[in-house]
């Protein structure tokens, strides 16, 4: 990284509980716990200084110390990744903060430059990722979340019902809202002050903790981006990917 770069700092926040996936960073992704995976990854994307675990869960964090990551046990309670994410970098250098969800395999690093390039070349204060949908079935799952933006590229509304809502069925798929990949980039002082923001109506609603930062107006970049992505949500992902492994990392 050039020594006039800003210090670009990717964060994975992962804890153990989860309600549809207990234990899922530790899971077992072709012979490597899930968390490898990402940790792995990410530390292959370019402009990045430093790559960093947080967690809240000592199995984790011995985990990620035993295949030569860094780590950091983060005690204090957490409503969010994003929130985890904040605590953790409270002691650590760098004006620029990404949050990668520790469910979510690069498969590409250059999907990560699609997100940091554009927010280290203009004034954003916080932006995020989307691609096209692949299919009409992931437009109406609601594990899958959706994003429709302005025409200046910042998020209107993020939700797991399939927006808008086409009154007439025009379109076969929405071709308003884009797939919505739950990765952040922030700076600093924008970090902080989300993570000091009382949670939101909307975000407690949806369980989507981006909404958050609509609601108490801190605008949201969307950048698109044409690279894949691995997202292990549930055990039935996993035993999938599993069974395909050889063929998705074949491309």
């Amino acid at each position: 990284m050039p020594v006039d770069s800003p210090h670009v700092t990717i964060v994975i926040p992962a804890r153990h509980a989860s309600s549809r996936f207990p234990g899922k960073p530790l899971a077992l992704l072709a012979g490597k716990p899930l968390i490898q995976h990402v940790y792995e990854q990410a530390v292959r994307v370019p402009k990045v200084a430093a790559v960093l675990v947080a967690t809240d869960d000592a199995r984790i964090h011995k985990s990620v110390e035993r295949f030569g990551g860094r780590s950091a046990m983060v005690t204090a309670p957490c409503r969010t990744g994003t929130d985890r994410v904040a605590e953790a970098v409270k002691e650590l250098p760098g004006e620029i903060v990404v949050n990668l969800q520790a469910d979510e395999i690069l498969l590409s690093p250059d999907l990560l430059l699609d997100l940091i390039d554009p927010f280290l070349a203009g004034d954003a204060e916080m932006g995020t990722l989307c691609r096209p949908f692949n299919y009409r079935e992931e437009f109406m799952q609601s594990s899958v979340v959706k994003v429709v933006k302005d025409r200046q590229g910042k998020a209107l509304y993020f939700s797991r019902a399939p927006i808008p809502h086409e009154r007439d069925h025009v379109h076969e798929a929405s071709p308003f809202a884009s797939l919505h990949l739950g990765v952040y980039i922030f700076r600093r002082h924008t970090l902080n002050r989300f993570a000091s923001l009382p949670s939101g109506e909307l975000e407690e609603a949806e369980k989507l903790e981006q909404l958050r930062a609509l609601e108490h107006g801190i605008p949201i970049h969307v950048w698109e981006t044409t690279h894949a992505s691995l997202r292990i949500d549930t055990e039935e992902d996993l035993e999938r990917a599993n069974a395909s492994w050889d063929e998705i990392m074949a491309g």
